[in-house]
């Protein structure tokens, strides 16, 4: 336990895919950093498990597309330092109708931020892929090279294991139940569920779909982060066809920008198996969830798919579900702050990530390790994450 009674530089709660790159990058920055999560680590029960995420640089907002772009080149280095990969690399893929907001906001962005991206028309997207897609009439493609498969899981692993070689301490199965600021030594002093404390000059918060909650205690705010539960879905390919279906073959990560909306990932994970889920849930509390999607939402979804790939993928149901959790804010943008308040700027908060974070993971632990370290982070506009912008409008930058 001598470990763990000292003064920690950095205290980073949770242990998700965000606080792990969190504490990895404040390791490697030379400070003592104490990494809690309050399950055991690589748990199935927040939003960092699984077997895959996907990435892309097709955004509306153009914030985002430098940041997957610097993103993209961190989970490179990373890779390079741990000595085997997780992330894989193939096209990216955006269909919908042709006045879609989306795909025009998107290729606009992608224009000025300097990503190559090309516009096909529906015959020209069967012709690029060799058939596997079928488009509605009126609709039309994007293709970007910046797409890719994370695995996911094994992603969080990796952040935990750099993290303990560049010197962080780990311990899982201790639940936060509050922070307060010691106000004659300055410090923050972490209480958990257990009756331990621990203490360090920072902390960093990333719990997830559990930080609206935590941040009640701690800060007596709210902040508007609203868990939803989602389903991930795993479909067999027809027999005969599963190759079509490969990074391998040149088979992109997708979004289907219709009604409903669904995104999907190469044949990878599961030999055989496609991945094809609904973007969408119902509204949760994180731990009274339900496990399972509403019925109607898989209807729409197999009718989906059997538009999309018509007899290429089985169609009748799911082969595999997985649960997992979104953080949703009203503009479904970040927060990434200081917490404010008698923490001023020595307490960080990172969280509602909305379903499209995970891939941000490496850009989103370097700002917060250095908002910790220095009070100041380069290279992201963080105009954007501010808690600031639900005070002036509870939709944010809505």
């Amino acid at each position: 336990m001598e470990k763990y009674n000292q003064l920690f530089d950095v205290i980073v709660i949770g242990a998700g895919v965000m606080g792990s790159s969190t504490a990895y990058q404040t390791a490697r920055r030379g400070l003592k950093t104490l990494l809690l999560e309050q399950f055991d680590f690589l748990h199935p029960r927040g939003s960092s498990h699984g077997e895959s995420r996907t990435i892309r640089a097709s955004y509306k907002k153009d914030y985002y597309c430098s940041m997957v772009l610097e993103s993209s080149r961190l989970w490179e280095e990373a890779e390079a330092e741990i000595g085997y990969k997780v992330y894989f690399k193939t096209s990216h893929l955006d269909m919908g109708p042709s006045d879609s907001e989306f795909l025009q906001a998107a290729i606009d962005s992608c224009q000025k931020n300097s990503i190559p991206v090309r516009v096909l028309d529906r015959s020209e997207v069967f012709e690029e892929f060799s058939g596997k897609f079928q488009l509605p009439e009126g609709w039309i493609g994007m293709v970007t090279p910046q797409g890719g498969v994370i695995k996911a899981t094994k992603a969080v692993a990796m952040f935990q294991t750099l993290g303990v070689q560049n010197g962080a301490v780990l311990k899982d199965n201790t639940e936060v139940v509050d922070i307060k600021k010691d106000q004659s030594t300055g410090e923050i002093v972490v209480f958990t569920r257990a009756d331990e404390k621990f203490r360090a000059k920072k902390c960093v918060i990333t719990v997830g779909a559990w930080t609206r909650k935590l941040i009640k205690r701690v800060r007596g705010i709210t902040l508007p982060i609203q868990p939803v539960e989602i389903a991930a879905y795993y479909w067999k390919i027809n027999q005969g066809h599963e190759d079509k279906f490969t990074i391998e073959n040149g088979f992109p990560t997708f979004g289907s920008h219709g009604e409903p909306h669904i995104y999907g990932t190469p044949s990878l994970e599961f030999p055989g198996l496609i991945k094809i889920p609904i973007d969408d849930g119902g509204a949760c509390e994180p731990d009274e969830r339900t496990w399972a999607a509403p019925p109607d939402m898989l209807d729409s979804l197999r009718e989906c798919i059997r538009e999309r790939f018509g007899e290429l993928v089985d169609s009748n149901g799911p082969v595999i579900t997985q649960s997992c959790m979104y953080s949703m804010t009203p503009d479904k943008d970040y927060v990434i702050d200081f917490l404010g308040g008698e923490f001023g700027e020595d307490a960080v908060v990172a969280g509602g990530f909305s379903g499209h974070g995970f891939k941000m993971a490496p850009v989103v632990g370097r700002v917060a390790a250095e908002l910790a370290a220095s009070g100041t982070a380069e290279g992201v506009d963080q105009t954007h994450f501010r808690i600031a912008r639900f005070e002036k409008n509870l939709g944010g930058n809505c």
